[in-house]
């Protein structure tokens, strides 16, 4: 199974599909869905501090936006 799922993952990657990495990143709605907000007095606001669901993009496209959680200031 391992030997398949490393098959169909190169064959995506050939294909021009790759994840959206975002973790650490300022949130982006054309790439990003936020589900959730954490108050954070480390991180800058509008920051991703958690990926929830991986997203992907083929080529320059949004195939699935990634659900994260953002910081937001503290009140």
């Amino acid at each position: 199974i391992a030997m398949i799922t490393r098959q169909f993952k190169d064959l995506l990657e050939k294909e021009g599909v790759k994840a959206i990495e975002c973790k650490g990143k300022t949130f982006d709605p054309a790439c990003h869905e936020a589900v959730m907000r954490e108050e954070s007095g480390d991180q800058p606001p509008n920051t991703v501090v958690e990926e929830l669901q991986k997203g992907y993009m083929m080529k320059d496209r949004v195939v699935r936006p990634s659900m994260v959680k953002v910081a937001v200031k503290e009140q």
